[in-house]
């Protein structure tokens, strides 16, 4: 884990964030502004050497509660300056109040996205929504959107009424999308013009499934309507990530 340090130019004065040279600048902006790498490690210098290397094909990180628990609001304010988008991934989900006093922290430290459990309820999201209002105009930053966590990939359901009353639920609250596993996307299409897909879970064909339950390839996702892919395991446990991510974009331009 993470060392304790006094500052970000403390942690990483041996430490410059380096583009690899070994990946072309030449993914479409179309592509990379839909894909987001997910950093799920426990250790910030390891998360930034990753995100790093595969600058060139990846407009947003994703950081998840281990790498947050791990570094703190410092595991979102290094990849905002470094020009990725962050979605940070703490599925926030208590009693509205709770809620909104930790939405207002996440809010002013330069997040793009946070994610809260739909399950939660209206007041619960519209906590979220409004506590990160607060916290990114407390520091002129631009407002945070919440994406409304419908059901985990590693869970299974029995019918599709609980996702569309999900989508509902965040919907009314002001949330800017939702979380969604990709056999979730025709169930989710009726809300595909007002809040934005997410969704993880993603393997190359024939790649392991691991702890997920509902799984699909990036194609089939995308082709389901998908708006951004949460890409882990298959690149980031991928004994050459780069040679992953390629091919992985080659898969998405067909």
């Amino acid at each position: 884990m993470t060392e304790k340090y006094e500052s970000l130019d403390e942690l990483f004065e041996d430490e410059e964030f380096e583009i690899s040279e070994e990946s072309e600048d030449n993914v479409p902006l179309e592509v990379k502004s839909r894909l987001a790498l997910a950093l799920d490690v426990d250790d910030l210098i390891d998360a930034r050497r990753l995100a790093g290397s595969l600058f060139d094909f990846f407009g947003t990180v994703k950081v998840g509660l281990e790498l947050y628990t791990a570094a703190g609001p410092d595991s979102v304010g290094v990849f905002t300056e470094a020009g990725f988008d962050v979605f940070c991934d703490l599925k926030l989900h208590d009693i509205p109040t709770t809620v909104h006093k930790a939405a207002r922290v996440v809010g002013s430290v330069g997040a793009r996205w946070v994610t809260a459990h739909a399950a939660g309820g209206e007041e619960m999201l519209k906590a979220a929504v409004d506590g990160l209002r607060e916290g990114a105009e407390s520091v002129g930053l631009p407002t945070p959107g919440v994406l409304g966590v419908t059901v985990l990939t590693s869970d299974t359901i029995k019918n599709e009424d609980t996702i569309v009353s999900r989508c509902e639920t965040a919907l009314k609250a002001g949330c800017e999308g939702i979380i969604c596993a990709a056999p979730d996307l025709k169930a989710t299409s009726s809300f595909s013009e007002k809040l934005m897909r997410v969704v993880p879970g993603l393997r190359l064909a024939g790649g392991d499934s691991h702890d997920q339950a509902r799984v699909a390839t990036p194609m089939e996702a995308i082709s389901g309507g998908a708006d951004m892919l949460v890409i882990g395991r298959m690149v980031t446990e991928a004994e050459n990530p780069i040679e992953a991510s390629e091919e992985l974009v080659s898969e998405l331009l067909g």
